[in-house]
């Protein structure tokens, strides 16, 4: 379920990160064509791009969801388990004194293991069901958290487009270390999330 998560996020900031952040709806063709309608000219200084896997391992709003996540899951892992444990356990003291039961006795209890074995797949689905949709939904915020603050980010530092780099997908093969602003981008982010984090206290 980690890998799960850390993949679903490096995903969502790729495509967050690839964002054009200029405010006026201007292309890259457009800007660089035609800079009388706009003026803004796209420059090598207004392209720049972040560590996607370095954001997500500083960013204290994603480590703090997943650990939550990861919590989550845990616990509900360790529920199935236990049940999962315990009705193979009715299974074996069945089979143990199915010898000694009257035949009407074993169909009872057939029936009745046969209803728990289905309610558990049940549980097991249904607890999947729901920590998948929460995923879902806790990468929607953190799509949403880093695209927002890019877009802000970007009008403030001049910013046309926000490129992104990860090993695990590099859709950019090389970039100039100058630049990178990942550092400035975790500083900002991770500004934001404490500021709402004591506002909540």
């Amino acid at each position: 379920m980690k890998n799960t998560f850390v993949k679903a996020g490096l995903a969502l900031l790729v495509s967050a990160s690839m964002v054009a952040c200029n405010n006026q709806g201007t292309t890259a063709t457009t800007a660089s064509n035609d800079s009388t309608s706009t003026g803004k000219v796209l420059t090598a200084e207004s392209i720049v791009y972040v560590n996607s896997d370095s954001l997500l391992s500083n960013y204290e709003y994603f480590k703090d969801v997943r650990a939550r996540f990861e919590e989550k899951a845990k616990k509900a892992q360790a529920d199935l388990q236990s049940k999962g444990t315990a009705f193979q356990r009715e299974v074996a003291d069945y089979q143990k004194n199915a010898g000694t039961m009257t035949a009407e006795q074993r169909a009872n209890t057939e029936e009745r293991l046969a209803r728990k074995q289905e309610e558990l797949g049940r549980l097991n689905q249904n607890a999947s069901s729901s920590l998948a949709q929460e995923e879902m939904e806790e990468n929607a915020k953190l799509y949403n958290k880093v695209s927002d603050y890019l877009k802000k980010h970007s009008k403030e530092k001049g910013y046309t487009f926000v490129l992104t780099y990860s090993t695990s997908n590099p859709a950019v093969l090389y970039a100039d270390e100058a630049l990178e602003i990942t550092k400035e981008v975790v500083e900002g982010l991770n500004a934001e999330y404490a500021k709402e984090q004591k506002e909540k206290e």
